[in-house]
């Protein structure tokens, strides 16, 4: 599939400071080679250099500044990754924005980007009315693989310029990359992400050789999760970093990802757990072979350790999950292959040890430092944490301290071995009788049962013990619904004050595009009418 197959210990990583040299280096060392695959079409090196020169000269033709924010809505398609490269050739920030989200959602993100062009995809077009009315600051409308509603074509306005590099000069410390949080508590949030923050971790942990984290430039990366999240664009990124060829789907199905490992010789991949456990119900999904595939990194939610057991005994290859958050540029804290085991150990339930470069504390109420085994908010410190929140210096300072030590709002703990668990989010925590239950463990406990498909665990409000603990089900097919049995059942895994006392069952459990459970859709029905959601 790919010429001039070399092994990735032979790239020069320093070589690609900022996120165009990428695309200028690899083309550089081996112009034939194939970097994207997308519904039979396929780029070469050479072609991908050229093009995102294009588009750099194109977006500077428009008006577009160094500085500057560049929009992109729509599901996947080849042409994201040649406005990404071009964006960044030309000295801009690139702000792709999650396809799933609401037109008002949309529309609000790209006016708080103050984005100068908006590049649409196909699935998008009927939206351009509100988009035109909503997007003051966008001068520049453009459609990616096809026209419509009055706008130019990607490749048409592409093509009308030069491939010769304009060769800007682009700072490490310069932002790259503009995300917004999910926002499923309040408006999302931009977070700046710098080439520094985006290669400098990813180099120093690949100079490490951590079996997992290694690549080699025969390698075929699947890309699957949404390109507005770091999950997607970041593990894209890292492919692209370390000369794999990149696979690339318009969006996640299943179908689509099993062809695709048959098919295409996937021997990497990055999945978040709601879409491995969606794999994992496909019918013809044990008559795949996996023997291409090397490893698959799982991340972006919690896990339960009886779909993580399936998976490894299904797809027969190294698992490593994934901790980080879009302020810590993705990765952060990684559980290494050896740690997973077939009949499953304590390891598996946490998210595993600090990436080289990376420090992880524990801390209390007042920030003190905890000690070992002691529950607290998790904060971070590396090179990849966030340049900061755009245009919100309050909200900057309050995640990341002037040592900077970002607060990553999660609950967890540090075992004696430097191991770190995750409980869930302080915001999810539920308290019931003075006692701290966090969701996912419960969620953890109740995933083995024999009818349980999906599950969510939130806090109502009780009387006597302030909140109860409730799961919310999705029932396998062809069984009844049980509560009682469910309830009995997670009382077998964890202390009887953890395990939910109701249980309701449900067609489908709202997520994110990035796979998390969206508990505040659950919890208002419960919580309607009072002051606090709290009890």
């Amino acid at each position: 599939m790919l010429q001039n197959a070399v092994l990735a210990s032979s790239v020069d990583f320093n070589a690609m400071p900022a996120l165009g040299d990428i695309v200028r280096y690899h083309a550089a060392r081996k112009p034939d080679g194939l970097a994207v695959w997308f519904e039979a079409r396929s780029t070469s090196w050479r072609e991908l250099d050229h093009n995102t020169s294009r588009v750099a000269n194109a977006l500077i033709a428009a008006g577009v500044q160094p500085g500057d924010r560049v929009a992109f809505v729509g599901k996947g398609n080849d042409e994201f990754f040649e406005l990404m490269f071009g964006i960044a050739k030309a000295g801009a920030v690139f702000v792709p924005v999650g396809w799933r989200l609401a037109a008002p959602e949309i529309v609000q993100i790209v006016d708080d980007a103050e984005a100068k062009a908006l590049f649409v995809g196909v699935d998008q077009l009927s939206r351009m009315d509100e988009f035109r009315a909503g997007m003051p600051h966008v001068k520049v409308f453009i459609g990616m693989e096809a026209s419509g509603v009055g706008l130019s074509t990607f490749a048409n306005w592409r093509d009308a310029q030069s491939n010769r590099d304009p060769e800007l000069p682009v700072g490490q410390g310069d932002v790259a990359l503009q995300l917004y949080t999910s926002g499923t508590t309040g408006k999302p949030k931009g977070v700046m992400l710098s080439h520094r923050n985006l290669l400098v971790g990813r180099r120093e942990a690949m100079e490490h050789k951590m079996p997992w984290n290694t690549w080699t430039e025969s390698d075929v990366n699947l890309v699957a999760m949404p390109l507005g999240h770091i999950g997607g664009v970041g593990w894209a990124i890292v492919g692209f970093f370390n000369g794999a060829t990149t696979i690339l789907l318009r969006e996640f199905l299943p179908g689509a990802v099993l062809d695709a490992i048959e098919h295409r010789g996937i021997s990497k991949m990055f999945m978040a757990p709601a879409a491995l456990q969606i794999l994992l119900a496909q019918p013809r999904v044990r008559e795949i072979d996996y023997s291409r595939v090397r490893y698959i990194l799982y991340g972006a939610s919690p896990i339960a350790l009886d779909l993580l057991r399936q998976a490894t005994e299904v797809f027969g290859c190294g698992f490593a999950q994934q901790y980080g958050m879009t302020e810590t540029t993705g990765t952060v804290v990684y559980l290494p292959p050896e740690d997973h085991t077939p009949e499953g150990n304590k390891r598996m339930r946490g998210a595993g040890l600090p990436m080289p470069g990376v420090e992880i504390r524990i801390t209390g109420a007042d920030r003190q430092v905890l000690g070992p085994d002691e529950i607290g908010e998790i904060e971070t410190r590396s090179i990849a944490n966030m340049v900061g929140y755009w245009k919100q210096p309050d909200a900057t300072r309050e995640t990341v301290d002037n040592d900077g030590w970002l607060r990553t709002g999660d609950a967890g703990y540090l075992d004696a071995d430097g191991y770190l668990y995750i409980q869930d989010r302080f915001k999810d925590m539920i308290v019931s009788g003075a006692e701290n239950v966090y969701p996912s463990e419960v969620e953890s406990a109740i995933y083995g049962h024999p009818s349980v498909a999906d599950v969510a665990v939130i806090g109502i409000p009780d009387d006597r013990w302030g909140e109860a603990v409730k799961a919310v089900v999705v029932l396998k097919p062809g069984f009844d619904f049980d509560a009682d049995s469910i309830i009995a059942f997670a009382r077998t895994r964890i202390a009887a004050y953890k395990a939910p006392k109701s249980v309701d069952l449900v067609d489908v459990l709202p997520r994110n595009a990035s796979g998390k459970i969206l508990r505040r859709l659950l919890r208002e029905p419960y919580w309607a009418g009072r002051e606090r959601q709290v009890n």
